[in-house]
């Protein structure tokens, strides 16, 4: 099982549901799960224990698949999406000139303790002066990862150089935090307080607002920000 083979699920299910094939994303990830589970079984971890195996996976598997979905989009408003981990792995002299700018342009000021990059999963800006216009973090479920990305959005506001930048989540609500029928709630609450939006991957009905929408509404947001 490769993100190649997630891949393939999805444009499989964009043969059929064309742009909104993205409102079946956790869908794609239970079938993406029985390919995983098959290959578990062929080479198991010590404890066996597929979840575990799967959890990891699974995160890597859903930005790599927003990153599919929307990188020719981006790359259409003439700016460039790039994973956050590349700026976390990759020694700065094994960066390109570009994205050495990137990073310095995304750093954080702890003071005395040093820049550091926020934990984001996608960054997005434009190449022509490396200026970073958004960050977008993605989970399954919202949980504690909601209000890790408050954090990091309070000090990204909070440093100059920096708090142009807008910070969104994205997620397939697989709790249905988001969910017509639900009430207000620890999650929407912070985005509504904590965060510049967040863009929701599901065929269920979302309870939208201006901060909270369904996830194909994210470029037309996009181009917005570049007016």
């Amino acid at each position: 099982m490769t993100i190649k083979d997630i891949i393939d699920i999805y444009e499989k299910y964009k043969k059929s549901y064309g742009d909104n094939a993205y409102k079946y994303i956790s869908k794609i990830l239970r079938e993406a799960k029985d390919m995983h589970y098959k290959d578990f079984l062929k080479n198991p971890t010590p404890k066996k224990d597929h979840e575990q195996s799967w959890k990891g996976f699974k995160g890597n598997a859903l930005e790599k698949l927003i990153d599919h979905i929307l990188k020719e989009k981006v790359a259409g408003l003439n700016l460039r999406l790039v994973a956050g981990k590349k700026f976390e792995r990759t020694y700065p002299k094994n960066l390109s000139i570009e994205l050495q700018k990137v990073k310095k342009n995304l750093s954080v000021d702890f003071g005395k303790f040093g820049f550091h990059i926020p934990d984001v999963d996608l960054v997005i800006y434009n190449p022509e002066d490396t200026k970073v216009v958004a960050v977008l973090s993605s989970k399954s479920t919202l949980r504690e990862r909601i209000a890790q990305s408050g954090y990091w959005n309070f000090k990204i506001k909070n440093y100059p150089l920096t708090k142009h930048i807008k910070v969104f989540f994205v997620s397939p609500d697989e709790d249905g935090n988001f969910s017509e029928n639900k009430n207000m709630n620890k999650s929407r609450a912070i985005v509504e307080v904590d965060l510049d939006g967040a863009y929701i991957m599901t065929e269920e009905v979302v309870k939208e607002s201006e901060k909270i929408k369904t996830f194909d509404k994210f470029i037309d947001d996009l181009k917005k920000l570049l007016k």
